[in-house]
């Protein structure tokens, strides 16, 4: 299942965290009180097999981009066609003894959260949107519900701003995106 974790060095800032996904165990999100519908069953997502001479070098990556909030678990991938056989995969995920970890929260105040949000890495509604693109083109059945409605809210606020029913958000003008890799590797050293 999915839940929210902090991003204090991606799409948010240690002042203003922003929000990402993460994988928690089922038996764990069924002990949560979460305010939206019930979870679906499965969640989509892509698995990426690295050539081996490359395994370092992306692995090095990830732990940089991943390190404020997540750490490494195995798990099972389970292919979209079901006549292929599970795959060992490496993923990192936010466990809820991490400091980043928020659990569930009210829908809208989460969507406000996400419209408002900006780090070194852009606007956090972009990463929500994306997600929510990327997993709608996985196959037929993919997507989620509970991102679509968090996307569903962002646009609507985005629309009333739109609109003038809505000021301005001003966390936008905040901070400027790292354009790159090496620009954010920098941003993150700082």
């Amino acid at each position: 299942m999915s839940d929210a974790s902090g991003s204090e060095d991606h799409r948010g800032t240690p002042e203003a965290p922003g929000r990402v996904v993460t994988l928690i165990e089922r038996s764990f999100w069924e002990s949560l009180v979460d305010e939206h519908a019930a979870t679906d069953e499965m969640v989509w997502g892509v698995a990426y097999r690295i050539e081996p001479h490359k395994v370092a070098e992306v692995k090095a990556e990830l732990d940089l981009r991943e390190i404020n909030g997540y750490t490494i678990h195995y798990t099972p991938f389970h292919p979209a066609d079901p006549t292929r056989p599970p795959i060992r995969t490496m993923v990192y995920i936010g466990t809820p003894d991490n400091a980043q970890f928020r659990g569930p929260q009210d829908p809208q105040e989460l969507a406000e959260i996400i419209a408002r949000s900006v780090g070194p890495s852009g606007e956090n509604k972009e990463y929500l949107l994306m997600l929510e693109e990327e997993l709608r083109g996985l196959c037929p059945q993919s997507g989620d519900g509970h991102v679509r409605d968090l996307a569903a809210r962002v646009r609507q606020m985005e629309q009333e701003r739109v609109e003038g029913r809505r000021p301005p958000d001003m966390g936008a003008s905040r901070i400027k995106k790292a354009q790159g890799q090496d620009r954010q590797e920098e941003l993150e050293r700082a």
